[in-house]
């Protein structure tokens, strides 16, 4: 799912170089952006630096000096995808029902950003094989955002301690629709509504779990 940023554990000294000259940056974010569209068109072991580096107007070696190598560009490409939501999400991450509402306003404006959407269901994927560089980022991202939504859900249904439970296995739903509805919409955009579906699942678990909060009004 593509959605707010998790936060992970560092992932080690290996960073990008830091550009000196407004120049040198400028060609650094290019490196990404077209990095970013050639993970999402291709995946991490079919996509080529060499590829990267000449849509970019560079020599691979060119490439690596800004990055050091293909594992850092992925994990980078990541980060500046984590940055883009983080300035969605703005200061501070909201609560409770707040925080449910924001998935779903998150999957409204995934239908406009195709790309990133596309990185991430690829990615996420593919990060299952062996050695993938991006499985640990997945992982930790995944144990993070179930953690914020059942979070939420504990919140807005005002769940007691030894409910906790109920609402781990509502977060894993959630994640798991929203993650499937990429894939829908990715292969037919115009028969599948990311927004409304999700709206209705999180709206059909907050009544499970507390339906005397969210439940239909009782007969008059």
């Amino acid at each position: 799912m593509s959605n707010q940023s998790v936060s992970r554990p560092a992932r080690g000294p290996a960073q990008p170089r830091t550009p000196r000259s407004p120049e040198a940056r400028q060609r650094q974010q290019d490196i990404l952006a077209i990095a970013m569209d050639t993970f999402a068109a291709r995946g991490y072991k079919n996509a080529s630096l060499a590829e990267i580096a000449e849509r970019v107007g560079l020599t691979q070696a060119g490439v690596l000096h800004y990055f050091r190598s293909k594992a850092l560009l992925l994990t980078s490409v990541l980060e500046l995808r984590d940055q883009r939501d983080i300035e969605q999400l703005g200061p501070e991450r909201p609560q409770g029902l707040d925080f449910l509402r924001h998935l779903v306003d998150t999957a409204l404006r995934n239908a406009e950003r195709e790309g990133i959407v596309r990185l991430y269901a690829v990615l996420s994927a593919e990060s299952v094989t062996d050695d993938h560089p991006a499985q640990d980022y997945f992982r930790d991202r995944y144990d993070g955002l179930r953690a914020f939504v059942a979070d939420a859900l504990r919140e807005a249904c005002e769940l007691p301690a030894d409910r906790a439970e109920s609402a781990g296995l509502a977060a894993n739903a959630i994640i798991a629709v929203m993650d499937g509805l990429q894939v829908q919409w990715l292969l037919a955009p115009d028969s599948v509504d990311m927004a409304a579906s999700t709206d209705l699942v999180v709206t059909s678990l907050l009544a499970t779990l507390a339906p005397e909060r969210f439940g239909p009004p009782a007969a008059g």
